[in-house]
């Protein structure tokens, strides 16, 4: 299969958003679903029976106020193209995931979230309106307090409300794009959540990597990556204009076994000395440094790498945390990324968004097969029965039960979707619930 430099597959028809509106009148249901960057490796991002909308071909940035930092642009443009215009006037995205070529539709379709949800919540709660373009020809504001309903629905709503045509964002003063990183080791999973509240009440940004090899007393060691905004006096860091490397090829077998990565993960423990070390990075290096590398997900093997995000209660996540890593390892999997991370209070505006109040805990798998699938299904088994979420973003399996236990509201959106919109993921879970 084919792969462009920021690791994309080669994507099914598509059409531009301009030819789309000129089908309206004669759109067939179930017939189309907006593409943004197609970084997922989900089907969330697919309509195999119909046809794609390349949003990114819609990608201007329409106004932008850089004395209050409210900025209207078109729904194809990147996360990137954002920074390049308010960094230098001291702005930054108050909320951003782990790529910045990311559209900001996609951000606003699946409502994603960064390192300071517990500051700042999810990109939704930023977004001060939008327009969407229905299939009936219709181009409606929402926002709050207009079409409040669809409002909600997009937010979250893997683009199955319609296209978004604009989105008008609310972005975060910040002295520097500079980012004052803290790291902080801990031995194991007692001392990390012994102290995950207390990192997280002093910096604005907040995650930890994890070891999820290691045993016993150390089960659950890593590193808190906490950060904040740097002092003025920082220097603007060079922005990146293309990506340095390159992965050329797919190997023919997983290098991240569990032989490699428990190398790798013993290295990565002990660089980091048992006292806190501060130091300044670039903020290109703190929030994405995967973009630094085209074509990442051929490390991981032929098959590609698969993801499990979920999210679960807090006054169970000791127990939980240690039984997905517990669970993982027993199976024969090595993660790559494993990051763990607290969400806050903060209320999302999403109708189906993932991130709520508890713990995150994202493993990164290459994926062997029916091994792998069979190690998702256990460890969505877990989640839900503690009451927590599986994240559909990234996900190509979920079972319609599984997605009914994350996302009880999900025959609501089903109610506000547009009828011209599916995608595959949604036809094997909501669409099977509904039969």
């Amino acid at each position: 299969m084919k792969m462009d430099e920021l690791g994309r597959s080669d994507p099914q028809r598509t059409v531009l958003p301009d030819d789309y509106e000129d089908r309206i009148g004669s759109i067939e249901p179930m017939a189309y679903l907006p593409l943004g960057s197609g970084l997922s490796f989900g089907d969330g991002r697919s309509n195999n029976r119909g046809t794609l909308i390349d949003s990114s071909r819609h990608n201007r940035i329409l106004a932008f106020d850089p004395g209050a930092g409210r900025i209207s642009c078109e729904g194809g443009v990147t996360l990137h193209d954002i920074l390049l215009r308010a960094i230098p006037h001291r702005f930054f995205l108050p909320v951003t995931p782990g790529t910045a070529f990311a559209t900001v539709g996609g951000a606003v379709a699946n409502d994603v979230h960064g390192k300071n949800h517990h500051a700042r919540g999810a990109f939704g709660n930023h977004v001060q309106r939008l327009t969407l373009l229905r299939s009936t020809g219709q181009r409606l504001v929402c926002s709050a307090e207009k079409n409040a309903d669809l409002f909600a629905a997009t937010i979250g709503g893997m683009g199955l409300t319609g296209l978004i045509l604009t989105v008008d964002l609310q972005l975060m003063k910040v002295p520097s794009p500079h980012i004052q990183q803290h790291v902080i080791r801990f031995d194991n999973l007692d001392e990390y959540f012994a102290r995950v509240e207390g990192v997280d009440e002093e910096h604005e940004y907040s995650v930890a990597w994890i070891d999820q090899l290691a045993t016993g007393r150390r089960m659950g060691r890593g590193v808190f990556l906490a950060g904040d905004h740097a002092d003025g006096s920082c220097e603007l860091p060079d922005i990146p204009k293309k990506l340095p490397l390159s992965v050329p090829f797919s190997l023919p077998f997983n290098p991240l076994n569990t032989v490699t990565m428990r190398t790798v993960n013993e290295y990565r423990f002990r660089r980091e000395g048992p006292a806190e070390t501060i130091s300044t990075m670039t903020w290109n290096s703190y929030f994405y440094p995967l973009d630094a590398i085209g074509s990442w997900n051929r490390l991981y093997g032929p098959r590609g790498p698969c993801q499990h995000q979920s999210v679960y209660p807090a006054q169970s996540a000791p127990e939980i945390t240690a039984r997905l890593l517990d669970t993982a390892r027993r199976a024969g999997h090595a993660s790559f990324l494993t990051v763990l991370r607290r969400f806050g209070n903060v209320a999302s505006r999403g109708l189906l968004s993932f991130a709520r109040p508890g713990f995150a805990l994202t493993l990164d798998f290459a994926n062997r097969g029916e091994a792998t699938s069979k190690l998702l299904d256990e460890l969505d088994r877990i989640v839900v029965d503690a009451g927590g979420a599986v994240n559909p973003c990234n996900d190509f399996r979920m079972s319609p039960e599984t997605f009914e236990a994350s996302f009880p509201s999900w025959a609501k959106l089903e109610t506000l979707r547009d009828p011209a919109m599916v995608s595959d993921f949604w036809r094997r879970t909501a669409l099977a619930l509904k039969c």
